[in-house]
């Protein structure tokens, strides 16, 4: 339950900002309580409280973000295209802040990569991080959203837009080709999903 030692009146302008709905607390002490995926803020006189399952989105909010993350990130499908399902990571120097993975439907590999990155990205910018290390074992994905290699493929080519549109919500970014065994804990969700 992490305790944030903050001005409640600025923690609430940012979550206001964000579009979280803050509403009064249930006792004398609470200033305000907002509820955010799945996590609960409370503020008191010098600092706010954050509780739930997954309260590190919220905190993020509060303390306003930044920093620099590694994103990992898998897609895979069995029958290529067939059932498909993503997998992604978000590490830095405190450990685990994200991880997450869900069946995407039917898909090829290629899809499910992007989707994975994409996946992975939409939360990177919830947190509010400034700058992503993000590493992937899709040869083919890396050199596509470095612009190496042409996207020829009209699919491909509309989620490698949406990965670039995304890229530039951050001051920094670099996408790395790694081998598996460097990427593992993203391809294990994504095939847990793939078994769920």
């Amino acid at each position: 339950m992490p305790v944030i030692e903050c001005d409640p009146d600025r923690a609430r302008e940012r979550l206001e900002t964000e579009g979280v709905e803050i509403r009064p607390g249930n006792t004398e002490h609470e200033l305000w309580r907002a509820e955010w995926e799945g996590a609960t803020a409370v503020a008191y006189e010098a600092s706010v409280v954050v509780q739930g399952a997954d309260p590190a989105r919220l905190v993020a909010l509060i303390e306003g973000g930044g920093g620099r993350a590694h994103v990992y990130f898998d897609g895979g499908s069995r029958g290529n295209p067939g059932p498909a399902a993503i997998g992604w990571v978000i590490v830095t120097g405190d450990g685990i802040v994200a991880e997450g993975s869900k069946r995407i439907g039917r898909a090829t590999n290629n899809q499910a990569e992007y989707e994975a990155l994409i996946g992975a990205l939409e939360v990177a910018a919830e947190y509010g991080f400034d700058e992503l290390v993000i590493k992937g074992d899709s040869e083919l994905i890396v050199k596509q959203v470095r612009g190496e290699w042409n996207t020829n493929d009209p699919t491909l080519r509309e989620k490698r837009v949406c990965v670039r549109e995304l890229l530039g919500q951050f001051e920094e970014w670099s996408i790395d080709h790694v081998p598996r065994e460097i990427n593992r804990r993203a391809d294990e969700l994504a095939n847990e999903a793939l078994d769920g």
